[in-house]
């Protein structure tokens, strides 16, 4: 190692012991400990840092989010504008340094991590959709979908299960260009992982069909950067790389669980700087530093450099594909849809979950960059998009992806499938699953995300699998989670309006589908997309509005004809959208559910708590506040009262109390 790269890793260690020091919170061991790594993966990394947007780059994920100083430190020494004064303000409110990165917030970074093992996940998703847009652009010549994707994870990464999950897949579909970089320092926060995990990392990954470096002394860049491109060459296996590392190496902690999530101290800091030869106070350093860092970078630039004019032949020589690119990176949403009949039509009962699949294919059919499957549920959540292979590889070019029974890992592959950009990224499950995928949803709203979540069999008409997989407090769960919308249409109309709202969003969506046919009503309309709106209105003023969602709006129509025959009027509303409808006008919100008419009921065959906002104090609720049980469909309905006769009932006691 050159004189200047040690100094430039010992900069890149007192910078982020310092920038955790002044915030007096954060993780510096394993920036410490793997500042050699961190070091050697980017001076190999394609990147520029003059346009960290730039498609043809490198992707680099930290999984191990709580290690942000060193990602901060990285980016703030390769030029992306992280400067000194954003480090000093490291976990302070409104920095663009936060406690662990955030996509779409700092600079270049890839991905919200910080939820260990996600980040892994995500990087399997950034790697299948490299395969997957390579296999349909790339023409002899011409690689313009071309990277490598990096991930850095830690002990706490191989722990959770996802990180299982995502790397079965991954070794399955041969993923030869994700690397895989493991920080194995044997420390997490309550000491050594010997008294809690114990096996063989190695020989797990090679069962599962991953090429498995080792690096003894995580010191020894030499090694490292050898490791990195022995896995570059790789053309069958994704690459795990495990490096053994101290944490807080060198200084007075090294090798301690008080590294881990504590700041180091201010002696054990100076104690470090001496055993450095590092004479700069705090958040100074030297020109050299920064001289060589801009050198390194400058690498960067020429491969971006050689990138372009190789883009601008290709341009010449496939006009046709240089254009579709632009226009799926663009996120390009063609007008037609609007206007395919197809769509919107059917003439008879259909369950919400089949009207889907024709939305979901007539979607296919304008924008052929979906990419996407289900976790082993596609006959069943009716997510199989015609005319296009499986995914796999040997077929790169498919849109349909196997994700196994892996409903966690799935979540997170579709949100590395959205951020690597030009997709539009699906997956589909069983509502009552929506537990397993709701830690990547999260993280797919903080990123806002357009990830579809395609979340079928979504009430007590599942029927005879019984309590185990019949949903009753997910959608309110999800409806509580900010910036996700959750569509539950009622007809084939309701369904296609959802899909086609859910386009325009800059969030995920969570397409809440029946299994049991319900009928097409006539009423339904583009105004699905408002989120909520009036089906049908009595002349003068109703004596009570009765609202409802998916497989329950038959319901209210049923209950305003038993009003009729007792003299009441009733005004029905469809709010397939919540989310939606709230964000609309106050004006129009008024006009929907006017305040002046108090006497109001829902009914939903879900948990009663989402929709106190829309009855009030003086409404009800018809719905469903404990489990399921093991019977037919139509049986549950009418022994838990989710009935059009409850809901009348309902309606004529808040109509008496409100009068």
């Amino acid at each position: 190692m050159r004189p200047i790269e040690a100094k430039a890793i010992s900069a890149i260690r007192v910078l982020s012991a310092d920038t955790v020091q002044k915030a007096n919170s954060g993780h510096p061991g394993m920036p410490i400990g793997a500042a050699p790594t961190a070091y050697a993966i980017w001076s190999d990394m394609r990147h520029d840092p003059k346009d960290p947007a730039w498609f043809g780059r490198d992707r680099f994920v930290l999984s191990s989010g709580h290690a942000s100083s060193l990602l901060y430190s990285l980016l703030h020494f390769y030029g992306y504008g992280i400067t000194i004064e954003d480090m000093q303000n490291f976990r302070q409110f409104g920095s663009r340094t936060p406690g662990h990165p955030e996509f779409g917030h700092t600079v270049a970074v890839e991905a919200t991590t910080g939820p260990l093992g996600q980040g892994f996940a995500m990087a399997v998703g950034m790697a299948m959709a490299e395969a997957h847009m390579a296999a349909i652009f790339n023409k002899e010549g011409f690689p313009v979908v071309d990277n490598y994707t990096y991930v850095l994870m830690g002990d706490g990464c191989m722990m959770e299960g996802v990180s299982y999950e995502a790397a079965s897949l991954a070794g399955t579909q041969k993923l030869n260009k994700l690397i895989a970089v493991y920080d194995s320092n044997c420390i997490t926060i309550e000491g050594s992982t010997d008294i809690t995990f114990t096996e063989n990392v190695a020989g797990r990954f090679t069962a599962m069909g991953w090429q498995v470096i080792d690096v003894e002394n995580g010191e020894d860049t030499v090694s490292i950067s050898l490791a990195l491109e022995e896995a570059r060459i790789e053309t069958e296996k994704p690459s795990l790389i495990i490096v053994h590392t101290d944490i807080a190496h060198g200084t007075l902690k090294q090798g301690s669980a008080a590294a881990h999530g504590s700041p180091l101290g201010e002696d054990v800091i100076a104690d470090m700087r001496k055993k450095l030869g590092w004479k700069n106070p705090p958040f100074d350093i030297p020109e050299d530093v920064y001289a060589h860092f801009e050198a390194l970078s400058q690498r960067g630039v020429r491969v971006h450099n050689e990138y372009n004019a190789m883009f601008e032949a290709y341009k010449e020589a496939y006009p046709e594909l240089a254009a579709k690119l632009a226009a799926w990176r663009n996120g390009d949403i063609p007008e037609s849809l609007s206007s395919d009949e197809a769509m919107f039509a059917a003439d008879a009962p259909k369950a919400t979950r089949s009207c889907g699949g024709i939305v979901l294919n007539r979607l296919f059919a304008a924008m052929p960059n979906m990419f996407g499957g289900s976790a082993d549920l596609a006959p069943s959540n009716n997510t199989e998009l015609k005319g296009t292979p499986f995914f796999s590889p040997e077929q790169r070019e498919g849109c349909n992806i196997h994700f196994g029974v892996r409903e966690l890992a799935m979540a997170c592959i579709s949100n590395g499938i959205a951020l690597y950009g030009g997709l539009r990224a699906f997956c589909a499950t069983f509502f009552v699953f929506s537990d397993y995928i709701k830690p990547a949803l999260r993280l797919s709203a903080l990123m806002k995300l357009p990830v579809t979540y395609i979340c079928t069999h979504d009430s007590i008409g599942v029927g005879e699998d019984g309590p185990t997989h019949q949903p009753i407090e997910q959608l309110a769960a999800l409806r509580a989670t900010p910036n996700v919308y959750v569509f539950r249409p009622a007809d084939q109309k309701e369904t296609a309006y959802s899909y086609l709202a859910s386009l325009k969003l800059s969030a995920p969506s969570v397409m809440a589908l029946s299994r049991q046919n319900l009928p097409q009503l006539a009423d339904t309309s583009d105004k699905a997309m408002l989120g909520g709106y009036i089906l049908r209105d009595p002349k003068g003023t109703a004596d009570v509005i009765l609202m409802a969602s998916g497989s329950e709006v038959e319901l209210i129509y049923k209950a305003a004809d038993m009003l009729a025959v007792r003299g009441y009027t009733a005004r029905l509303v469809s709010i397939p959208c919540m989310e939606l409808f709230r964000s609309q006008s106050r004006e129009y919100q008024e006009s929907v559910l006017p305040s002046d008419i108090r006497a109001r009921v829902s009914v939903e065959a879900g948990a009663t708590q989402p929709w106190g906002a829309y009855v009030g104090l003086d409404g009800a609720s018809v719905g469903l506040d404990h489990f399921g049980a093991s019977a037919k469909a139509s049986i549950l309905f009418d022994k838990f009262g989710i009935t059009a006769e409850a809901v009348a009932e309902a309606a004529l006691t808040v109509i008496a109390a409100n009068k």
